[in-house]
């Protein structure tokens, strides 16, 4: 914005899109580090039957001696005996000992997955909740020899059994997220296919274990290239029939289940953030669902106190804070399913939320609200004629990555005129900026300095204020600092001509 030349410090000519095209560089270096965010992470069923908790049963780690054992009482006796004998090694496996030593040993993985696919439903049950154990190691060598049982689990999708298919789903969910051999293997026996046949499932277990599996094959590092792009029906997600499903589970009304809409809206969000084709996703309305979801997240939260709905809110602020960067977005009319004075009101109860319950989640809104007023001027009036500029200053103390936010979302409107600028001032903004150039953090006291340049440019009479007010003074504490000298220089220039 400024350069240094001939050895002293002198203005360059800066208007509103220099300030502009900074703002965006920087916020585009945000998005690619958000989208590096991701959620990798695994998950554990263990719900014992009544009777087996009534048996004390402890679990211990076994031997190669006694796994051994196991399996053999597993493959002969009555189904009682074996089943028993199923459970005790289910239970040996939740230990990593036990893990590694039941791999190493030849011909255990080829005696579960018999066991798997027997003829009998209890047995085949607990080979699956032995596999599950498995799945869950934090060892990459204990999924790679579980690769052999992993076609059979994707075939017992289609089962009648619900309370299988759930177990089957987060089995593969915790193997995909671990094991590329384990995806390059299911990917042509058609997993994509298979899970979309299970979406129409009528029970939300499996819906939410469906949606666990689904986010961690997104998150896959080879997702963008070879799983989600619209390619081919056998293996791409937005060649089947996945994304309407997941919208149509996104809707808000009663049958809004908050379990598999948290699955889902995640699901959703690494979609977006691959950036593969999102003209697809707001064409199939995404942003309309989104926003009406928004809606209906700042209506629950001002009925309830439950701290669970953040875990919905994130991952669908994050949808729509990534789809509005979309070039698409005017193409297809993707602003005006969000241009309503509602979602600004919706995003504010939303923030009061996060402020008095998590205000780690305060940046996720103040982004889509950037977001929002970067380039549409009726979302910035909505914001003025709402009256909502002073709720937003009271938060700058929060954190500095929370002060730049605000800071930049005021900028959005500055920079939008003279009358936005009228709008602004005079009120709580001037001193709250004095305040913001006493700080030490360089991003804030930055992002302040190209605040004030927009209200100097247009709105003359604030540089009287400004000097009225020791503004000369706040600056002066900056001058030396090298990040922000320039600035600083041309602010003290601007204010002293004014």
């Amino acid at each position: 914005m400024w350069s240094r030349r001939q050895g002293r410090l002198r203005p360059v000519v800066c208007g509103v899109e220099e300030l502009r095209r900074r703002r965006r560089e920087r916020e585009a270096v945000l998005r690619k580090a958000r989208r590096e965010q991701q959620l990798v992470s695994k998950r554990l069923l263990r719900d014992d039957a009544p009777e087996e908790a009534g048996e004390g049963c402890v679990s211990v780690i076994l031997g190669e001696t006694e796994v051994q054992q196991l399996l053999r009482q597993a493959q002969r006796g009555t189904e009682e005996k074996r089943e028993r004998a199923l459970v005790s090694l289910r239970r040996s496996l939740q230990h990593p000992e036990t893990q590694q030593t039941f791999i190493r040993l030849e011909g255990s993985m080829r005696t579960l997955v018999g066991l798997l696919t027997s003829n009998q439903a209890l047995l085949q049950l607990e080979a699956a909740r032995c596999l599950h154990e498995l799945s869950h190691s934090e060892q990459s060598t204990v999924a790679e020899a579980c690769l052999p049982a992993t076609s059979y689990l994707l075939t017992y999708l289609s089962s009648h059994s619900s309370d299988f298919i759930e177990l089957c789903l987060y089995t593969l969910g915790n193997l995909i997220v671990e094991s590329e051999a384990v995806r390059r293997q299911l990917l042509p026996q058609g997993i994509v296919p298979t899970l979309a046949a299970c979406i129409q499932s009528p029970h939300v277990a499996v819906l939410e274990a469906l949606g666990f599996a689904l986010s961690q094959l997104l998150q896959a590092k080879e997702a963008p290239e070879k799983i989600i792009p619209p390619v081919s029906a056998s293996s791409s997600i937005l060649a089947s029939t996945l994304p309407q499903h997941m919208l149509q589970l996104l809707q808000p009304g009663p049958k809004l289940n908050p379990g598999v809409a948290v699955e889902f809206a995640w699901c959703l969000h690494y979609i977006i953030c691959s950036q593969v084709s999102n003209s697809l996703l707001i064409a199939h309305g995404a942003l309309s669902t989104l926003g009406l979801l928004l809606l209906d997240l700042a209506e629950a939260v001002q009925r309830t106190d439950d701290a669970g709905l953040e875990l919905l809110a994130c991952p669908v602020l994050r949808c729509v804070s990534n789809l509005l960067t979309e070039a698409e977005v005017e193409t297809v009319g993707g602003q005006m399913q969000l241009r309503d004075e509602r979602v600004v009101a919706a995003l504010f109860i939303l923030l009061q939320f996060f402020f008095q319950k998590q205000p780690s989640l305060l940046p996720e809104g103040l982004w889509l609200l950037n977001n929002l007023t970067a380039k549409s001027p009726s979302f910035c009036t909505s914001l003025l004629s709402l009256d909502l500029i002073e709720p937003l200053l009271q938060l700058l103390p929060v954190s500095n990555v929370v002060s730049v936010m605000v800071l930049t979302i005021l900028c959005n409107v500055a920079e939008k005129g003279p009358a936005y600028c009228q709008r602004l001032w005079p009120g709580p903004l001037l001193p709250a900026l004095l305040q913001t150039l006493f700080l030490s953090d360089t991003e804030v006291v930055g992002q302040s300095l190209e605040l004030l340049h927009l209200l100097f440019l247009y709105q003359p009479e604030a540089v009287q204020v400004f000097l009225q007010q020791s503004g000369l003074q706040a600056l002066e504490r900056h001058q030396e600092e090298a990040q922000l000298q320039d600035r600083v220089y041309a602010l003290q220039q601007t204010a002293l001509q004014g």
